[in-house]
């Protein structure tokens, strides 16, 4: 007993030494890997020549995927450049951020922060930032990625950082649309939708595409062409298998939904200093409001309300395509031969489902988001506002979601019918200048 209690007092004396040592190193290593020591190398390959132009690079792991370095210092901290990528959350461990310094040309390595998302669904590989702290009187345009702090930067993928010049907005709403796969080809639907988010308000629409029927290739080159569209190619399945489900549960693949995510987060990216708003949803998606006539108006409003409030969520209906009616509306006779799905037929929601979860879509200013999901923001600045039905709804035509509710449980919402004018004259003039044949 005698000799417990002299121990047990020496061990009550070393105690606060002990949880002082550890607290030191825990420190020591958050302070490691955010604020790594750096490192000086020869002179680096300085040339936007030699910068990856494809929208996926993988490095010689095979299990790290780079998108994309984005320059962000919007935490008024030290500036930092985060890099958008998709990684295997259990096998890359370590990762290094090679910097090609503009004043004298040299290179700095540092150890990256590994933010992965936590939105993963139970894939194996998960959209990551990978958080690189920019060395001091760098001011690097380009930089690397590699497994180690010792590999040779002239072998190395080479990236130039984006948004480190800021210029006025060129679009007032960016719509992003994430992946179209699965040899997409409802094509009067996607132009209907495409003319519906110009009607409401999109100046840019961005489409990541991994596939698509011939047809809908050639109304995307019509767009293309009128300025209103950007295409991002996004050949996913060259380095993962992709499924088509966004749960791993029900498609065991390496990455869910091909990637969507990884597209959603990436288009914020791009669009963070081009536009005020960007939309993220679906081609057979439409955020429709109920009183006003356009999204700016409906965001004027909502924004004088919740003047602190970036991020705004719109509850997603279902207006399954199984369930179309008939419609006397004159003008639209040569639809009849383009494949795919008149939407002003489609006038009939699902109610919702007691007990599950209602998904919702976005309007957010770039500029508040760090992380998004595809229903909600995982990471961003200042709160969300969950937008009533009063005022506006995801208009959403696929396949039912209940589907053997009688059509007399459906609720009728003719909402979209309010711009029924504009949108067969805009329709009917794309289709006279597309030929489908």
């Amino acid at each position: 007993m005698y000799k417990y209690k002299k121990y047990k007092k020496k061990i009550l004396l070393c105690l606060p030494l002990v949880m002082t040592f550890s607290f030191l190193l825990g420190v020591l290593k958050r302070y490691t890997l955010i604020f790594p020591p750096v490192e000086k190398r020869d002179q680096c390959p300085c040339s936007a020549a030699k910068c990856s132009t494809d929208t996926i690079t993988a490095l010689k792991d095979n299990r790290t995927f780079i998108i994309s370095p984005y320059y962000d210092n919007r935490d008024n901290k030290k500036p930092m450049v985060r890099i958008l990528s998709i990684i295997h959350h259990q096998e890359v461990k370590e990762l290094y951020c090679y910097f090609c310094c503009s004043t004298d040309k040299s290179v700095k390595v540092s150890r990256a922060l590994i933010d992965m998302h936590s939105d993963r669904f139970g894939f194996s590989y998960v959209t990551t930032d990978l958080l690189c702290e920019e060395p001091p009187g760098c001011q690097a345009q380009y930089l690397s990625v590699h497994t180690t702090p010792s590999g040779e930067m002239a072998q190395l993928p080479l990236f130039q950082i984006q948004n480190r010049d800021v210029k006025p907005f060129s679009a007032n709403f960016t719509v992003c649309i994430s992946t179209m796969f699965g040899n997409y080809s409802n094509v009067l639907q996607f132009i209907q939708t495409m003319e519906m988010y110009q009607i409401l308000g999109a100046e840019r629409i961005m489409v990541y595409l991994n596939n698509c029927s011939p047809q809908i290739q050639k109304a995307m080159q019509y767009y293309i062409a009128r300025g209103i569209l950007e295409v991002v190619d996004w050949p996913i399945q060259r380095y993962l298998k992709p499924g088509k489900k966004f749960r791993y549960s029900v498609d065991p693949k390496d990455i869910g939904y091909y990637g969507q995510l990884a597209t959603l987060n990436d288009c914020i990216y791009r669009n963070m200093y081009r536009t005020r708003f960007v939309l993220l949803n679906d081609i057979d998606e439409i955020i429709l409001p109920f009183s006003h006539m356009s999204w700016d108006i409906m965001m004027k409003t909502l924004q004088q309300q919740k003047p602190n409030v970036g991020i705004f969520l719109f509850e997603n209906h279902i207006f399954p395509q199984t369930m179309p009616i008939n419609v006397s509306f004159s003008n639209m006779s040569s639809w009849k031969d383009i494949p795919g799905y008149n939407i002003l037929q489609y006038v009939q929601r699902e109610p919702d489902r007691r007990n599950h979860f209602n998904a919702r879509k976005m309007i957010v200013d770039p500029r508040k988001v760090i992380q998004t999901s595809v229903h909600s923001i995982l990471k961003g600045y200042g709160g969300h506002v969950d937008v009533s039905l009063e005022i506006a709804l995801v208009y959403h035509c696929r396949g039912p979601l209940q589907r053997d509710l009688p059509k007399t449980s459906l609720i009728e919402d003719k909402t979209i019918w309010k711009h029924n004018a504009s949108l067969i004259r805009n329709v009917n003039k794309v289709l006279s200048e597309i030929s489908f044949q």
